[in-house]
């Protein structure tokens, strides 16, 4: 039975990737800030045969640490990592306070570091596994007044393709870099008209689903990602098409 950790899973796409598992049958740990019990609740009623649910700090090796610790002795082991867990931040480099850089740097950069670091540790004593990172199509383009956010996720693009190398054939490593998906972060309460507008600018014009970005993590997980490794794959509406 497969065992999954899924961290951001208390909403949007975390929260859809851990439904979609659920309807797999799979054994679930599910991580957020605080525990996500909601979501755990709605898995459960999905058909995951068991679910996990803790609270954790991606940015906090300790936190992290004993999240993975968790997991291992409810699980055994772990098969998937789907690392959703993330903020984004816009403003004007000018604009931009060093302490709100430090803070998408570690929470969506360090975070995919220590968080793929300790699942890893659990695989390779296995001998096997699938990571399944979420960075963004930012990552390939670029964004004016998105700089630490860029800068994160092109690095979770730089740790995927090296985890891929280093831990081939056994361990496989891919990103999923989302378009504008319509989850509460790309909410009118954290999102500029400007913004918007550019998110809209693509030829699918639409913004995304979360279970739509969930249906590739699915993907990934199973056997049709079996000769997948070291790739950011976009669910992004055509808005990059490296």
């Amino acid at each position: 039975m497969t065992r999954v950790l899924i961290t951001g899973a208390g909403r949007g796409i975390g929260a859809a990737c851990a439904l979609a598992y659920a309807g797999s049958g799979a054994r679930l740990a599910l991580a957020d800030l605080c525990a996500p019990e909601a979501t755990a609740q709605q898995a459960r009623a999905a058909g995951a045969a068991d679910v996990l649910s803790c609270g954790c700090d991606v940015a906090d090796s300790s936190a992290v640490t004993g999240m993975v610790q968790q997991v291992e002795a409810a699980f055994g082991g772990l098969d998937i990592l789907i690392h959703c867990a993330g903020i984004i931040h816009e403003a004007p480099l000018l604009e931009t306070p060093v302490a709100d850089f430090d803070r998408v740097i570690a929470v969506n950069l360090r975070g995919s570091f220590l968080v793929g670091q300790a699942a890893i540790g659990l695989m390779h004593k296995a001998g096997s596994g699938r990571v399944i990172l979420i960075a963004s199509d930012m990552a390939y383009y670029g964004r004016e007044t998105f700089s630490p956010y860029v800068a994160s996720k092109h690095g979770v693009l730089g740790l995927t393709r090296s985890w891929a190398k280093e831990f081939a054939p056994t361990i496989l490593v891919n990103a999923i870099c989302p378009g504008p998906i319509d989850t509460e972060m790309l909410g009118a309460a954290h999102m500029s008209p400007e913004w918007r507008e550019k998110e809209l600018a693509i030829p699918l014009a639409r913004f995304g689903q979360p279970a739509e970005v969930a249906h590739l993590a699915l993907f990934l997980g199973g056997p049709g990602g079996a000769y997948i490794t070291g790739q950011g794959l976009g669910t992004n509406g055509g808005s990059i098409m490296p």
